[in-house]
C-alpha cells in the first residue's frame, strides 16, 4: 500500500507513511471486506458510512502536519481507522461520532488494538468539542454543505482544518479544503476533488 498507492501519489511525509504502514486497516472493516482492506477505495461500514480510501486518509493526514504534542479533533469517527492513524502522530485524538453503533464499535476496536490516546465521544461533531479547544489540527471525515462555524471557532492560531465541502448541493461535487487560522483570519485552499458521505447534524 505504502509503496504502490501512497508514495507515487504525493505522500512524502515519512511519519505519515510509517503511520499508514503500522495501522492494521483490516481490523477496521468487517470480515467479508478484509480481503479488500488495502485496495485503494472506500469500503462500506455500519450505519451507511464508509472507511475512506488509504490515499485520501494519507493526504488529509499529511495536510494537517500534526505535531507530537498536539491534541487533534476528528469529526466523524466511523470505523476508527483515521483516528488510529492520527494517534501515532500526536499526543491525543478526540474523535466525535453521532451514530452510537459506530462510536461503540470504534471505541472497542481502538481499545483492543491499544490506541490508548484516542477518546471516542458520542455527539454532534458539527458543534465541535469545546472542552479541549482550541485545536492545532481538525479533521472532518464527512462533506459539509457549509463549513460549521463552531469548528472554525475552535481552530487555534496557526492551526489547520481539513474538510470536504459540497461545491454543488446534493453531494455530487465535493472538494477537500484546507483551512488555516493566520493572525486571527481564516483562509483556505482547495486540495483536490473528493467524494465523502454527507456531514449530518444531531445524533443518530
Amino acid at each position: 500500500m505504502v509503496a504502490e498507492q501512497l508514495r507515487p501519489h504525493g505522500i512524502t511525509d515519512d511519519r505519515v507513511l510509517r503511520a499508514l504502514g503500522a495501522v492494521p486497516r483490516e481490523e477496521f472493516v468487517s470480515a467479508d471486506l478484509q480481503p479488500y482492506a488495502y485496495v485503494d477505495r472506500a469500503l462500506g461500514i455500519e450505519a451507511g458510512q464508509t472507511i475512506s480510501q488509504p490515499l485520501v486518509v494519507a493526504a488529509m493526514t499529511q495536510a494537517l502536519d500534526v505535531g507530537l504534542e498536539d491534541t487533534v479533533l476528528e469529526v466523524g469517527t466511523g470505523s476508527g481507522y483515521q483516528a488510529a492513524v492520527l494517534s501515532l502522530l500526536c499526543s491525543r485524538v478526540i474523535t466525535v461520532e453521532r451514530a452510537p453503533v459506530l462510536a461503540e464499535h470504534a471505541a472497542a476496536t481502538l481499545r483492543r488494538l491499544g490506541y490508548a490516546n484516542v477518546e471516542v465521544v458520542l455527539g454532534d461533531g458539527s458543534e465541535g468539542y469545546p472542552a479541549a479547544a482550541p485545536y492545532p489540527a481538525i479533521l472532518v471525515a464527512a462533506a459539509a454543505r457549509e463549513v460549521p462555524a463552531a469548528l472554525l471557532d475552535e481552530l487555534a492560531e496557526g492551526g489547520r482544518m481539513a474538510i470536504p465541502v459540497e461545491v454543488v448541493a446534493g453531494g455530487e461535487n465535493q472538494e477537500l479544503r484546507l483551512y488555516r487560522r493566520l493572525r486571527g483570519a481564516i483562509q483556505y485552499e482547495v486540495l483536490f476533488p473528493v467524494r465523502f458521505v454527507p456531514l449530518v447534524t444531531g445524533l443518530a
